[in-house]
């Protein structure tokens, strides 16, 4: 197999829960090579999350976040433990951490102390709220980013209380953002010779991915109201009912809207002036929706899919999870595998959200137990002279 990019960048995860470990696995499923640094005894708080188990103690979130990295814990209070951490900065390129503004610092691992130690190192830190600004040290999960970035104002129907959305996009969204300021530091210090600070938040996470919310609040100074599953750039765009049930359509242009009306049969409202452009659909998109509801009944849910869809106009089915990661197009993209595990045998994970044609990432380790790789990790540094022996011996 072809080397993968990343081979040879090792990453210090010292972050625990979804961000930071989420953006350290996609790293290490790019050939990083990753060295989760958990608490002693109780390691990431993940590990005992969730309600229910496979075969292990490790709950099955902790399994979805850390394959492809390697665990050693260290109590960053001791003395002892931190010179090991100290030892593995020297030999490492990223170092990830997510704990309150001030944390690191008073344990001895900020990024400017590290710096001394390695000039080239690319330290990310993950938080609520991000190391500056009036709310830096409030407590900071996904919902409350949600709650505080305007996500939970816009979400779900009109009238309804407040809609999370389901999944974590606050959460993966830093980690997804704050590998893409690690790769970049990555590629920049190959110029400049010098490693950076990279300052992530959920609360900067969720805004940056509020790109409509935002366009919608600055074009008509009127904040976003939910929605439901409409769109708030294109009608109809949404979910419909049929006579059996929900079903999505996506009709986003003109020329869309056109060889829809023709396939629905209404034809007759390209001359009302209310539908005749996008930008008024989208004014009178409740309207809209009223017109169309009982045309939409006369059909099933996929008579009126399988005829949106020959006429190359987006239709589909509403699939929950359980039928998404069975259907023809997951199975042929391979977006289910059975990692290995020493514990639970193997458990079904999701695959790889990206192909890469000529290094395709792979499961190299399944995701560690606790501790696991401490006398692996130590003797590696004794033998690159970055860990005294005798320090070795007195653990």
């Amino acid at each position: 197999m072809a080397t993968l990019p990343l081979a040879g960048i090792r990453v210090l995860d010292i972050s625990q829960v979804m961000a930071g470990p989420f953006c350290c696995m996609l790293l290490g499923d790019m050939g990083a090579d990753v060295i989760k640094i958990e608490p002693p005894q109780t390691g990431d708080s993940t590990r005992h999350s969730m309600g229910f188990r496979l075969k292990g103690e490790d709950s099955p979130g902790f399994l979805a976040l850390n394959r492809n990295k390697r665990s050693i814990a260290l109590n960053l209070k001791d003395e002892a433990d931190r010179d090991v951490l100290y030892a593995l900065v020297k030999s490492a390129d990223v170092l990830v951490e997510n704990a309150r503004p001030g944390v690191a610092a008073r344990l001895g691992i900020d990024y400017d102390r590290l710096a001394k130690i390695n000039p080239r190192l690319v330290y990310a830190s993950i938080s609520g709220f991000g190391q500056t600004g009036p709310w830096a040290q409030r407590p900071g999960f996904d919902l409350i980013a949600q709650a505080m970035s305007g996500i939970l104002s816009s979400n779900g129907f009109p009238g309804m209380e407040p809609a999370k959305n389901s999944i974590a996009v606050a959460d993966l969204g830093a980690g997804l953002f704050s590998a893409y300021a690690i790769l970049s530091a990555i590629i920049g210090r190959e110029k400049s010779g010098q490693g950076q600070y990279i300052d992530a938040s959920l609360l900067e996470a969720a805004l940056g991915l509020s790109i409509w919310e935002t366009t919608e609040l600055w074009g008509t100074g009127k904040p976003p109201a939910p929605i439901g599953s409409a769109n708030r750039m294109s009608a109809p765009y949404q979910a419909m009912q049929a006579s059996d049930g929900w079903f999505v359509i996506g009709a986003a242009n003109q020329g869309l809207w056109l060889t829809f009306l023709n396939v629905i049969g209404r034809p007759e409202l390209q001359d009302d002036p209310r539908y005749s452009t996008n930008a008024a659909r989208v004014v009178n998109r409740v309207a809209l929706i009223e017109d169309l509801a009982p045309t939409f009944l006369t059909r099933t849910r996929q008579q009126w899919i399988d005829a949106l869809l020959s006429a190359g106009v987006p239709a589909a089915p509403i699939l929950d999870y359980g039928e998404a990661v069975t259907s023809e197009q997951a199975v042929a993209r391979d977006m289910v595998m059975q990692v290995p595990h020493p514990v639970e045998g193997e458990f079904k994970a999701l695959g790889f959200p990206v192909k890469m044609r000529g290094t395709p990432q792979e499961v190299r380790l399944p995701p560690p137990l606790l501790n696991e790789h401490s006398d692996l990790i130590r003797q590696e540094l004794v033998e690159r002279g970055l860990l005294a022996p005798q320090k070795e011996a007195a653990k």
